[in-house]
């Protein structure tokens, strides 16, 4: 029975990590990884995850990148904010920017500071990719239907190929984290089990 159209996706192609992917770590902060916080969640096992990722791109030398949402002042995001008023927690000064001490961050590993969800949007995010002669990106982190996916969409309209890593990515709704992994790889990304993507890596 042929597919109707309110459950086809669209035919799609392959597309290549390339020889320099960077990855990138989103908002593993403990304002969203933490439990304790209004923003966050138990997200132990992708932390485990992540961990295991940035082992590997470390063995190839290759480009990491964390980031945090960060507010120095009142009015920056403010429709933002507005909409979701426990982003207000994420000030400068706060514990809840501090990447989370689960997650192995080297000391030399850029934050790229965000007010918005995709680590794209006003970050020097992009520079960083140039300088680095990136040619595609890993995204990793949380939440999956928020500031991941943000990032991956904004990452594909700067002409990247990018790939996501189910199991390093969480949400505080699970439906949500489903339905977005589905419409990412439906469109905009490759969505690949970590043991492949951690075996390419190591080939390259």
């Amino acid at each position: 029975m042929p597919n109707t159209p309110q459950d086809r996706d669209l035919a799609t192609g392959t597309i290549s990590l390339g020889v320099r992917p960077a990855l990138i770590v989103v908002d593993l902060s403990n304002g969203f990884s933490d439990a304790a916080s209004p923003l966050g969640g138990d997200f132990d096992s992708q932390i485990s995850e992540i961990n295991r990722l940035l082992d590997t791109f470390r063995i190839k030398k290759l480009p990491v990148y964390f980031t945090s949402v960060v507010y120095h002042d009142k009015t920056t995001a403010s429709v933002f904010r507005r909409r979701l008023p426990d982003l207000d927690i994420l000030q400068a000064s706060s514990q809840w920017v501090k990447i989370n001490s689960k997650i192995n961050k080297r000391t030399d590993e850029l934050i790229i500071e965000k007010q918005w969800p995709s680590a794209f949007f006003k970050t020097q995010l992009e520079t960083q990719l140039e300088k680095n002669a990136v040619d595609s990106i890993v995204v990793v982190g949380l939440t999956t239907s928020g500031c991941v996916r943000a990032t991956v969409i904004d990452g594909l309209q700067h002409n990247y190929p990018v790939f996501v890593v189910p199991e390093a990515c969480g949400d505080r709704n699970l439906s949500a984290h489903h339905a977005s992994l589905h419409d990412m790889h439906a469109k905009y990304a490759m969505v690949i089990p970590a043991k492949d993507l951690c075996t390419h890596i190591l080939s390259l």
